[in-house]
């Protein structure tokens, strides 16, 4: 037990100097949120255009997912990493310049883009660098900046919007990255290509990024339309299954190592963490969509004000984060994932029973314990999908983890979002809002059957 007290130095410095450089992605995705009506004033355009500029950073995403796995085994890791953030830099500077909707589109998907290589790599290098001995602890480092986008990115970009323009929403990532490449370059250890013999599978990335784009569009279309059942959701979600069908074969009979091979799946932790990590992704990221939209419509609460209403929630996951990954080395995953569900459920049932008249002091203490709970829900999923595998499967576990946690994330929203709509039309809007909470912890209680067959010390 010794072992597992202290992560050593160049680790810690490694994993705070990756997590600087993966903050401005993570805010930068929710940031912009609070701007979209100053976005559309300022070009004289419709928020569905606008729309775009959000949904399409999510799918350019999603696309550069698969690439940054064949960059990983081919090109010095470290190197990749510094160069991905510069360009996140440079497209953050082209973003605040744009003089027309449509440069501002075209701008945003190559943040998008760049940002997806920075995520997978985010967390491989951390792995790699870690070992099996303090995984856990680094994980829940790593994923820090998971928390700092959804919590604080609403609250800093309101601040920035009111104080300055929407511009600078884009500008101050550039000391971001100022601040992150010469500390990037100096505590980074080089990190050796996993397999320089591998070759860009073009067929199977292009067929996983239009999986994924397909489907998060199909996703997106049914929150528009408040209903799963409309043409053009369908249209999009039958082709992401049909592509997915697809890749299955593809990777079943090809000659050489697809990007993401399905034999990952055979690994049972691998197995249970996916399926645990879609399930979080969808309990965690789906409300917070309809809490702010609760504090605004019942509440009355100005967009800032429902911002800073949701920190009891950040708050809560920071105080319990360093814990969680000593608890995990400590006990391993699957315990800490069983207490951490119970506990989450104790802060969200709550939630399907608020209304107009429910005191602030009640509901900030059930979101601060929702928030001190989740994470020991997700880092311990994360930390465990790694378990077990080779240095060679490292890249695509990573691929498979945020496609995974892209769609968990996607399909959470649309899903809270359509059900908030469709029984508000009908009931009104306070059990439109319990019916979302009431189908979160749910899913959050299915978590428990994955969490059966993680790892235990």
């Amino acid at each position: 037990m010794t072992t597992q007290t202290k992560i050593p130095r160049a680790t810690l410095l490694a994993a705070w100097t990756i997590t600087l450089a993966a903050i401005a992605p993570m805010l930068d995705a929710t940031m912009v949120n609070i701007a979209v009506q100053d976005l559309t004033t300022d070009f004289s355009t419709t928020l569905a255009l606008i729309q775009w500029a959000i949904t399409g950073y999510v799918l350019a995403l999603a696309v550069a997912v698969p690439i940054s796995g064949w960059l990983m085994n081919r090109f010095d890791g470290k190197k990749v990493l510094i160069l991905s953030v510069v360009a996140f830099g440079l497209t953050s500077i082209l973003a605040g310049l744009s003089w027309s909707v449509t440069i501002f589109i075209i701008f945003r998907l190559l943040q998008g883009f760049s940002a997806g290589i920075i995520t997978p790599l985010m967390s491989t290098l951390l792995v790699k660098t870690a070992g099996p001995k303090n995984i856990g602890k680094v994980i829940s480092i790593v994923t820090t900046p998971m928390i700092f986008g959804p919590i604080f990115g609403p609250v800093l970009g309101g601040f920035i919007v009111d104080v300055a323009s929407w511009h600078w929403i884009f500008y101050i990532n550039v000391a971001v990255v100022l601040i992150a490449v010469p500390l990037m370059m100096r505590n980074l250890p080089t990190f050796p290509a996993f397999d320089k013999t591998s070759r860009l599978d073009i067929f199977g990335i292009s067929t996983l990024a239009l999986m994924s784009v397909a489907l998060i569009f199909g996703i997106s279309k049914a929150a528009d339309a408040a209903s799963f059942a409309n043409r053009d959701s369908l249209i999009w979600l039958m082709t992401g299954l049909a592509l997915a069908f697809v890749y299955a074969i593809y990777d079943r009979h090809s000659t050489r190592q697809t990007v993401l091979p399905l034999t990952l799946f055979r690994h049972i932790t691998f197995r249970a963490t996916s399926v645990g990590l879609f399930l979080a992704n969808i309990a965690i990221m789906g409300p917070m969509l309809i809490l702010p939209l609760f504090f605004q419509n019942m509440l009355q609460l100005t967009t800032i004000e429902a911002a800073l209403a949701l920190m009891p929630q950040g708050l809560g996951m920071l105080v319990t984060r360093s814990h969680i990954g000593k608890m995990i080395d400590k006990v391993g995953a699957k315990k800490v994932v069983l207490v951490s569900v119970g506990l989450s459920l104790l802060g969200t049932l709550p939630l399907i029973f608020i209304n107009s008249q429910t005191s602030l002091i009640w509901l900030s203490l059930a979101l601060f314990i929702r928030g001190a709970s989740v994470g020991g829900v997700t880092i311990p999923l994360t930390s465990d999908a790694y378990t077990g595998l080779d240095d060679k499967e490292l890249p695509q576990a990573s691929i498979g983890v945020n496609i995974i946690e892209n769609l968990g994330s996607s399909f959470g929203t649309a899903l809270l979002a359509t059900i908030v709509g469709a029984m508000t039309a009908v009931n009104g809007a306070e059990i439109g809002f319990h019916a979302g909470f009431l189908v979160s912890a749910i899913i959050l209680a299915l978590i428990i059957f994955p969490a059966l067959f993680l790892t235990t010390n």
